[in-house]
């Protein structure tokens, strides 16, 4: 049973079509949702949380659909907003305890695991603090915290690291990875920030105009690239040169030259010139592409035309 599924998913707003016949599968773990702002990220969570109905096309949530099962939807699903959203008189306690008890949570048992929670997010001390004297890093834990309180099965975060200084998001993006693999928790986590998306996120979907640009495992995206990396001691480009003029794609620069392999397997003629140019060695690996090596250099229309 996939975790989310799309079909001819459409949101008009007046003069802007917001999502366009979107189609997407989703299977459990940390997903990324990708795309510029405006891209349609938010419009889709919260036709997935049931809070905004869709033009046309279906969708579900743990196999439930979206138009008529909103409310067990949010019964089994947590949701992070990417907007401050805090009461400022309120603590951290009596904010995340009173939407436990809105979850359906006892009250003995919603202050049990509000507790819990913000010892996992980091807030254990500060939690009796007024939320107004929060830092904006200490305001998103607690977004993340009211987000786990009811021991959800799926989360939705949008944008989880805004606002956050790069010392702050370190933080925020390892309690994300905590929360789905040591949890088990299911994460969709939607950010324009490639980085964060890599270092979290198993699978992800890229979604650019409202339209489904590419989706797969992130691993899919970031396979090794046709060529290899060879650093050596002495000038790169001058072994660049001595590759091309063998029949190999190659280009050096300082001490790095890359070597395609899209013909001839050039190990011997690396070995060869090295030993004739009378360099050292210090590294030879096969080269893996980031996201932003995919999406960074192109534009999406030109990613959906390749794929």
């Amino acid at each position: 049973m996939p975790l989310i599924e799309t079909r001819a998913l459409t949101k008009q707003y007046p003069g802007v079509m917001a999502l366009n016949a979107l189609d997407i599968s989703v299977e459990p773990g940390v997903i990324g949702l990708v795309g510029a702002n405006g891209a349609g990220k938010s419009t889709l969570i919260k036709i997935l949380l049931g809070l905004l109905p869709p033009t046309r096309g279906t969708a579900s949530v743990l196999d439930m659909d979206v138009r008529t099962e909103g409310r067990a939807i949010r019964d089994l699903v947590g949701y992070m907003p990417e907007h401050d959203c805090l009461p400022p008189d309120l603590s951290a306690t009596e904010f995340v305890a009173h939407l436990a008890q809105v979850s359906g949570l006892p009250r003995v048992a919603a202050r049990e695991r509000t507790a819990e929670t913000l010892r996992h997010v980091g807030l254990y001390e500060e939690r009796y603090r007024e939320m107004g004297g929060y830092s904006t890093g200490m305001k998103q834990r607690v977004k993340l915290a009211q987000a786990l309180v009811h021991d959800p099965q799926l989360i939705f975060l949008d944008e989880p690291t805004n606002g956050l200084d790069p010392a702050g998001r370190d933080e925020m993006l390892d309690l994300v990875k905590r929360t789905g693999r040591e949890f088990g928790i299911a994460v969709l986590m939607s950010s324009h920030l490639l980085g964060e998306i890599e270092r979290v996120c198993d699978s992800l979907v890229v979604i650019d105009g409202g339209k489904l640009v590419r989706s797969g495992e992130v691993a899919e995206f970031t396979a090794t690239l046709g060529s290899l990396e060879v650093e050596v001691e002495g000038d790169a480009a001058a072994l660049a040169a001595a590759l091309i003029e063998r029949g190999f794609e190659a280009r050096g620069e300082g001490f790095v030259a890359h070597v395609g392999l899209n013909g001839d397997d050039p190990y011997d003629a690396i070995r060869d010139c090295i030993v004739a140019m009378e360099m050292g060695l210090v590294r030879l690996e096969q080269r893996r592409q980031s996201l932003e090596d995919i999406f960074r250099p192109e534009s999406a229309e030109a990613v959906r035309e390749r794929v």
